[in-house]
């Protein structure tokens, strides 16, 4: 159960041998990854609001700055750690470049680099095999398109998965004192990270204490002071130590709010593999069938994760990104046997290699858009992203007004309006009394800027005119603006977005 690597066959002595040449293979796939990842950090793209309003939201406003504040944080169900780590990342990214810009895109610079944890581990996984393994693994990791897409946004399960997969390296293969000690913290700053996460985590700690139980001893000590950090976090924000854990379980299991967000059946997620993947689930299925003699635990502890989240009745697909890593490392060991297989024929010896290689790229590059998931997953909040940029360089904003368009498809309040006040006329909102034409009309002089449908531009003021468009979610989003300045005026006061959030308990 602790193995990660097969036995070595007569002739292998599976180590990674000194490197031909003055360059490391591993140091140019680090590099490789990175050449992909770093664009992305750039591109806008949202794969899920929780990003920005669990994460960056909440460290914008550690840094003493206005920012819109959802439900699950006014409930206390999050907790302060990561926002807390991810500060000094937003805070440099302001400086660097004010505006708002600089404070999203550093952030998920610091993300894809983490990442690049992810490839270093498949080396050293495959390393214990044979340098074959050790480079069909890491290229696997480098370039497959979901631990691309995934790379470089602040949300919590790439975030625990670029510390869990290092940990499983560190752990097997006849850990010291030392290792079970640093694998432990990264298992429990994976905790905090991504709680639901628990059940493969002790699959994991299981796997490497079931022969030797006294592993567990340094496993505990190194987790226990990662626990204790988090712990005087919370403590530092004037919050009880885990509260936020408990009321996350009391709200999203006793009180079903996970359930208004959707519910699925159980097997919605091997039907998404299937979505995702399409026809090449059947050599990737082969692929991990032959690779789970090298990795049985770490093959145990995707399939746990994967069940886990299968009994949840809200799923995304982000949620189990921990198995899908570990499954697509798994494969990548797997078919390094294959290259093995290929080098015993004399015809086939030179090309191997190059031909496994390939078509692993090729395969990656064939359904990085093939699917509507994936071309949504690439594109979404990239046209919120344009109009925020647009309305954050406008010098003549003062005020703006989201006329029921959802917050959540927007980047941020700091990126919409900087320090401009932000509005949200919503038509749930019970102040709003069903009438939102009667209540812009009335709430207009203090704000000239509305973000709007373009169907609802017939309930404006007239003197708001339409500027520019883009998508925002399922349909477009309009800039509408007048001429003029703005003057807060008592009527529009409970109607900044906040407020309206609490009204909402949204």
């Amino acid at each position: 159960m602790t193995r990660t690597s097969a036995d070595r066959s007569p002739g292998h002595t599976g180590e990674v041998g000194p490197a031909t040449g003055r360059f490391h293979p591993l140091a140019a796939l680090l590099l490789l990854a990175l050449a992909i990842r770093l664009p992305l950090a750039v591109w806008p793209n949202i794969i899920h609001p929780d990003e920005i309003f669990q994460y960056l939201e909440p460290a914008w406003r550690l840094l003493g700055h206005d920012g819109i504040i959802t439900w699950d944080w006014r409930y206390g169900i999050r907790g302060w750690f990561l926002p807390t780590l991810l500060a000094g990342p937003v805070a440099v990214g302001d400086l660097v470049v004010p505006g708002g810009a600089g404070a999203f895109v550093v952030p998920r610079l610091v993300a894809a680099l983490a990442s690049l944890s992810i490839v270093a581990s498949a080396w050293f996984l495959g390393a214990r095999i044979s340098r074959t393994h050790a480079i069909v693994a890491a290229f696997v990791a480098a370039i497959w398109f979901e631990f691309i897409l995934f790379a470089p946004h602040t949300l919590s399960e790439p975030l625990a998965t670029a510390l869990i997969v290092p940990a499983a390296l560190l752990l097997t293969g006849g850990p010291s004192q030392r290792r079970l000690v640093i694998g432990g913290a990264l298992l429990a700053l994976a905790f905090v990270c991504r709680f639901q996460y628990a059940p493969a985590i002790a699959v994991l700690a299981i796997g490497v204490c079931w022969r030797n139980w006294r592993n567990l001893i340094p496993l505990v000590a190194g987790g226990l002071v990662v626990l204790l950090l988090a712990a005087m976090v919370d403590v530092a924000h004037g919050v009880v130590p885990f509260r936020w854990l408990i009321a996350n379980i009391e709200q999203n299991l006793l009180h079903d709010r996970a359930a208004e967000f959707g519910l699925q059946p159980a097997v919605t997620y091997l039907v998404s593999f299937w979505m995702v993947w399409s026809v090449a689930v059947v050599p990737l299925l082969w692929a991990i069938w032959r690779g789970a003699r090298h990795a049985p635990l770490l093959l145990a502890v995707a399939l746990v994760n994967l069940v886990f989240h299968s009994l949840i009745g809200h799923k995304e697909y982000r949620f189990v990104f921990l198995s899908i890593v570990l499954l697509i490392i798994v494969a990548a060991l797997g078919s390094a046997d294959w290259i093995q297989s290929l080098r015993a024929k004399r015809a086939w010896r030179r090309w191997a290699l190059p031909l496994v290689a390939g078509g692993w790229a090729l395969v990656s590059v064939a359904l990085a858009g093939a699917s509507e998931e994936m071309h949504d997953d690439w594109m979404r909040g990239v046209g919120a992203s344009q109009l925020a940029a647009e309305l954050r360089s406008d010098s003549k904003l003062c005020g703006l007004a989201l006329y029921d368009v959802p917050f959540h498809l927007l980047p941020g309040q700091e990126r919409l309006a900087g320090s401009s006040p932000l509005y949200a006329l919503q038509p749930g909102d019970p102040l709003a009394k069903g009438n939102l034409p009667a209540l812009v009309q009335a709430t207009k002089p203090a704000f000239n800027r509305i973000l709007a449908r373009p169907a609802s531009a017939a309930d404006l003021p007239a003197d708001f005119s339409r500027r520019s468009c883009a998508a925002v979610g399922n349909g477009d989003a309009c800039v509408f603006v007048r001429s003029g300045t703005c003057d807060a005026v008592a009527a529009v006061a409970p109607f900044v977005i906040n407020d309206v959030l609490v009204r909402l308990d949204y």
